[in-house]
């Protein structure tokens, strides 16, 4: 009887053994924070770059303000780089300088709770918008005066049309929030706001 050989299986590679103390499911979802939190902050406030919000975020998910030196470890890039988005965050209202005493370097920590710093500031920048607009065009129509014909006519109704446009939103919006500075407790103002207003706000924005 012929004995037909038995091809031999080939050993499958070993996946690479994830450490018993968690560490890497740990640093990866620590890289992940970081970057969904620098792409947040980069694409909402302009000349912040995504390596200002992984600043945020590693001072969110730190118990105590870093200096520039802890910031280039954590996040491998040059003290230069750190210092001119730390400059970048402080006048967004995110970031706040910290003296230590008997320490020689300055230390950074976010102004209050993350998120809650980020609304702050986001409308804060949503407030300067609104005026930077209003004032634009009243500038607009001091420098058109009366000044007459055909295109003259057509830029006084685009710039009393986008007057009147933001001085309704801006009046509503200061109607609404209340000017403040710093962070604005999300979740707390929500919690204060009746469920039947938000169900009218909402069959309002959807045209209903």
């Amino acid at each position: 009887m012929l004995r037909v050989a038995k091809k031999k299986k080939s050993a499958k590679k070993a996946a690479p053994a994830v450490p018993h103390d968690g560490t890497e499911p740990v640093s990866a979802t620590r890289r992940t924070l970081l970057e969904g939190v620098g792409a947040e902050v980069a694409a909402s406030f302009p000349g912040t770059t995504r390596l200002g919000g992984q600043i945020v975020a590693a001072l969110y998910l730190s118990d105590d303000a870093q200096s520039m030196d802890d910031l280039s470890l954590e996040l491998g890039r040059s003290k230069s780089n750190i210092f001119s988005n730390l400059r970048s965050l402080e006048s967004a209202g995110i970031v706040e300088k910290r003296r230590v005493p008997g320490q020689r370097h300055d230390v950074f920590a976010l102004r209050g709770k993350y998120p809650d710093v980020i609304i702050g500031a986001y409308l804060a920048r949503l407030r300067r918008v609104i005026a930077d607009k209003k004032d634009l065009s009243k500038r607009g129509l001091e420098m058109l005066g009366d000044a007459k014909g055909d295109e003259a006519e057509f830029l006084r109704t685009k710039l009393h049309d986008l007057a009147r446009k933001y001085r309704r939103f801006g009046d509503l919006f200061e109607l609404l929030v209340a000017p403040m500075d710093g962070p604005i407790d999300l979740e707390a103002l929500i919690d204060k706001v009746p469920l039947d207003f938000i169900k009218m706000l909402a069959r309002i924005t959807r045209g209903r």
